[in-house]
């Protein structure tokens, strides 16, 4: 197999792992608290070839000397983009927003290993019995959501009126005025590329990785940095547009790189075809 094929065989697989993110970006326009992602690349190694023996006669080359075969690129990350949304309202008293970018909700997610937080933008909750007299504050997905504390929220009594403060307060309020209050758990991320995507929308911490940096837990006198809107959702910062002409883009890159093994193919073919 020669050089061109390895290169352009190498380059096909990479596009292929580009084409899966631009295509998760894309099925995941309408889900509410979103963030698209975006693929960078960087050459594998490559080869340097001297072919100028005598470096006086390079006087005054503008361009680099020699000879560089590379065998093709790598996708070497994989990079969230942290862009606000633009922000949907619905009038709905237990659907929140984030007005600030890199700030998060955390839930409790049940894994094999047992329970792990895990950070959302995704604000649509809801409540769930937990008892004849209690109920719990849920995602969509049935997740807990967690105060500042990193403990479920519970609602004693039946609660018919809810509001969310701009700094991330929760109030239930029953039908005879007894009002509870809550603080939700919020956290702003700092290094995004550290977290890991845990499905159903949810970021989380690699296996073995704490939190020291890559996050701030807004609590205390952080609070006050909070933005949030109730009665609103996030919509995700896909821009379908943008994510086509990439597509359409990777798509020439790949048949490009197709018809390269086709003619490399064809080259080997006429070679061994010499008598």
């Amino acid at each position: 197999m020669n050089r061109t094929m390895i290169t352009a065989t190498n380059t096909l697989a990479q596009l292929q792992k580009q084409m899966d993110i631009v295509s998760h970006n894309i099925a995941n326009i309408d889900t509410a608290g979103f963030k698209r992602r975006e693929a960078n690349f960087t050459d594998l190694l490559f080869q340097q070839f001297n072919n100028q023996p005598n470096p006086a006669a390079e006087a005054g080359r503008l361009t680099p000397a020699g000879i560089r075969q590379g065998v093709g690129a790598k996708l070497a990350q994989s990079q969230i983009v942290m862009q606000q949304g633009s922000l949907k309202a619905t009038d709905r008293p237990l659907d929140f927003a984030f007005t600030k970018e890199g700030q998060y909700f955390r839930v409790l997610e049940q894994t094999e290993d047992g329970a792990a937080v895990r950070f959302t933008r995704a604000g649509a909750f809801y409540l769930t019995p937990v008892s004849d007299n209690e109920t719990m504050l849920v995602t969509a997905d049935g997740l807990p959501v967690l105060d500042e504390n990193n403990n479920s929220i519970i609602i004693n009594g039946q609660a018919n009126n809810f509001k969310v403060t701009e700094t991330g307060s929760f109030l239930a309020e029953s039908a005879n005025g007894n009002i509870q209050e809550f603080n939700l758990g919020v956290v702003r991320i700092n290094k995004p590329q550290f977290l890991e995507q845990k499905g159903d929308n949810l970021l989380g911490l690699p296996d073995g990785i704490d939190g020291e940096g890559i996050f701030t837990e807004l609590n205390g006198a952080l609070r006050g940095q909070i933005g949030m809107a109730q009665g609103s959702l996030e919509q995700s910062n896909v821009d379908l547009s943008k994510e086509m002409t990439e597509l359409i883009n990777l798509q020439r890159a790949y048949q490009f790189q197709s018809r390269s093994v086709s003619m490399a193919d064809q080259m080997m073919g006429l070679v061994n075809g010499i008598r």
